[in-house]
């Protein structure tokens, strides 16, 4: 049974960037309903009981049910992305990456600046509901793209995976920042936690 991230900080820790409200909310309920519904879906696949999160996603195709995959997919995404969100989130956040990663972000974007504008416009331009995505390979590539509804890199099996996301579903910001998503994406990089980032980076390259 899968089970929701536990966070390491007060739902009021991040104020007054991302709201209490918000906080309590998003995870409370949407992250809570998306786990147990996650949890349903598996427990009529129990071949599937022993396999990561990651092998799900990576391979949904396997599942032959089509409303069974379509709710792992929607829940398991879910579920997924929301553990990622939360973990690299931090108050007062740390204000850019460093070694490796920052490195390797100045390769392939030019520069630090250079690649927030790319994620920011990533973030912005997703229609809808869906996500931004810093992903990272087994060779320490870098990638941003963005997927709609709880849709994510792992899903494309073709080795990327997150080790950053920004939530733009209207859940994740609505409440304090009403239609100005651009507003809820500024704030977001001042509780980001780049230390938590940086060692997905490194998870990702040694895996």
């Amino acid at each position: 049974m899968f089970k929701q991230i536990e966070l390491n900080y007060n739902f009021n820790a991040l104020e007054p960037y991302i709201d209490e409200l918000t906080m309590i909310t998003h995870y409370s309920k949407h992250h809570a309903a998306y786990t147990n519904n996650l949890n349903g879906a598996l427990d009529k696949l129990p071949d599937l009981k022993d396999s990561s999160i990651e092998d799900i996603l990576g391979n949904l195709s396997d599942i032959s049910d089509e409303a069974l995959r379509t709710a792992v997919r929607n829940n398991g995404g879910g579920f997924y992305n929301h553990n990622l969100y939360f973990a690299t989130l931090k108050p007062g956040g740390s204000n850019k990456p460093t070694g490796e990663l920052a490195d390797r972000i100045d390769k392939e974007f030019g520069s630090f600046k250079s690649f927030k504008e790319k994620l920011t416009a990533a973030a912005l331009g997703r229609f809808g509901s869906g996500w931004a995505w810093l992903s990272a390979n087994k060779n320490g590539d870098l990638h941003v793209s963005c997927s709609p509804n709880q849709d994510n890199p792992l899903m494309d099996n073709n080795g990327w995976v997150p080790i950053l996301g920004i939530d733009v579903w209207e859940h994740a910001y609505y409440l304090k920042y009403k239609n100005l998503r651009g507003d809820y994406i500024g704030a977001f990089f001042e509780v980001l936690n780049w230390d938590e980032v940086t060692a997905n980076y490194h998870r990702v390259k040694s895996a």
